[in-house]
């Protein structure tokens, strides 16, 4: 029988959430993997498939994602306090930093040296996103490799298609969510008949009846 680790407290869940908003320096791709680190890889209080239902379902809604994430995380950790606690949390330390480091930016954003920190910026923002793509994609791709290769090739497929539309041919993204959505529910939405294993067979076939 599986343990569940216990849900946090409100000021346990206010002490993660304003520790991710004070490291979440590079915008939604760093954040991003800093919940997934706290509230799959540490704690294990939300699992790898619901993470990705749950940003698939804030992709496909209009708003900030992470604002969405992080509501749909606080209702399942703790209801509507816990959805409070949890924006508090993340939006208020880094909305005072954020606003700081803007006044102090508007002064020396014209200095060669922070033109060249930005160059350095820029190329590991990208490698963060890389990274958080690729932490997406594992745990689904090994579902489909248990359950089915031809599912597996088709998910393979889904990722390569989805990402020439977008960069390649200039697609709006929420076209290419809704059309791969409805590829997804005629794809994977079909279960395997369980097989009958040939004792279970003998079993059901009706007895012949002796004369």
């Amino acid at each position: 029988m599986l343990l569940h680790p216990p849900l946090p407290g409100p000021w346990r869940l206010l002490l993660i959430w304003g520790n991710i908003g004070l490291q979440s320096f590079g915008g939604g791709a760093s954040t991003l993997l800093l919940i997934r680190q706290a509230f799959i890889e540490k704690h294990a209080w939300v699992q790898e498939e619901e993470f990705a239902r749950f940003w698939s379902l804030c992709l496909m809604t209009p708003g900030i994602n992470l604002i969405g994430l992080t509501i749909l995380i606080g209702r399942k950790l703790g209801g509507t306090r816990a959805v409070i606690d949890s924006l508090a949390a993340m939006l208020l330390p880094s909305a005072l930093i954020t606003c700081h480091l803007t006044a102090g930016f508007l002064a020396v954003e014209h200095q060669p040296v922070i033109q060249a920190m930005l160059k350095g910026v820029i190329p590991a923002t990208a490698g963060i996103m890389l990274l958080v793509g690729l932490k997406f994609a594992q745990p689904l791709l090994q579902v489909a490799w248990l359950e089915d290769k031809l599912k597996l090739t088709f998910s393979l497929v889904l990722i390569i298609a989805t990402t020439v539309a977008v960069i390649g041919f200039k697609i709006t993204v929420a076209l290419v969510l809704v059309c791969a959505a409805l590829v997804g529910a005629a794809i994977f939405s079909t279960r395997p008949v369980p097989r009958v294993a040939p004792s279970q067979e003998h079993e059901h076939e009706p007895e012949e009846v002796q004369p």
